[in-house]
């Protein structure tokens, strides 16, 4: 799933590449890619449109569209948003088609069908539209502290890397850099979040910021489908330092890098850079039995 860097990346690229550019026509594929109006309506409203500014919120892109009117995109899973010039072939997951009056194509892809757009029009707020919104936390690269952490993670017994990916508390942090960020804080992911104090949240504090920015340089993380707006892939994987990488060595210290499940994501570490007692391995591997056989059961 396209998360934080990749994101901003393809907002990026939109103010870059799109900004100025009126819509001419809109065709749409498959239905259910759009959100919110009606299709037939959705295809109306933005023939004509002139986008503006691209911005980012958590993992939604918010475009501003002539006449104070929006286009909201969520990627989730595999979508992608690529400008095609002329005579360019389509993609086979092509989902809607914008064309432009300069005679270029913005395409929204999506193998998966998980992502949507939603027209926002004049005069509503874009979360009375796109509800997800309402309830997303902090803007890692502008509002995190660790003073915010500290207040918001106290009395959770839930580990670190799950509080990390719930988008209520960090808006945008997903598998990837969740996993880099606490290898480069030396936290393990099965920490208890309330637990941490605050030296190390300001530690996290700093190495998230640090690889979500890392990210936006290198373009974003390509690992199945996430591709820029001009069709280029991003480059983080060729830079990370744990995830995926389970079973190579350890590139600070020469440990076997490990991979556990944690809230049904992979997460990778290394046990000597970042340790957790005896224990706290035991009790999530009991969990994790448990879990298996309650699914087994009801199978």
């Amino acid at each position: 799933m396209p998360e934080l860097p990749e994101v901003e990346t393809v907002a990026r690229g939109l103010n870059k590449f799109l900004r100025g550019e009126t819509v001419s026509e809109v065709e749409v594929l498959r239905l259910d890619s759009v959100g919110h109006p009606q299709v037939k309506e959705f295809i109306r409203l933005m023939k004509g449109r002139t986008f503006g500014e691209a911005r980012r919120r958590g993992k939604y892109i918010i475009v501003d569209l002539s006449e104070k009117s929006a286009l909201v995109i969520h990627l989730r899973m595999s979508g992608r948003l690529v400008l095609k010039e002329k005579k360019e072939p389509d993609d086979p997951f092509l989902r809607v088609r914008f064309r432009l009056e300069s005679g270029r194509e913005l395409h929204y892809e999506d193998m998966r069908v998980f992502g949507r757009l939603w027209f926002v029009p004049k005069g509503t707020a874009v979360e009375k539209i796109v509800t997800g919104i309402q309830s997303l936390g902090v803007e890692p690269l502008s509002d995190l502290t660790a003073e915010y952490l500290l207040e918001t993670l106290a009395g959770k017994n839930q580990p670190i890397k799950n509080a990390l990916l719930d988008q209520t508390i960090i808006a945008g942090i997903g598998n990837i850099y969740a996993d880099e960020s606490l290898f480069l804080s030396n936290i393990n992911p099965l920490m208890p979040s309330g637990k941490l104090q605050l030296k190390q949240l300001q530690v996290l504090t700093k190495k998230i910021i640090e690889v979500l920015e890392r990210s936006v340089e290198l373009g974003g993380t390509t690992l199945r489908d996430y591709k820029d707006l001009k069709g280029v892939n991003g480059d983080y994987q060729n830079a990370a330092w744990v995830y995926g990488r389970d079973k190579e060595a350890c590139t600070v210290c020469g440990t076997t890098i490990e991979r556990v499940k944690l809230a049904g994501r992979s997460s990778h570490f290394c046990p000597k850079c970042q340790p957790v007692s005896k224990q706290m391995r035991q009790k999530h591997e009991a969990a994790a039995r448990a879990l298996q056989e309650s699914r087994t059961k009801k199978r």
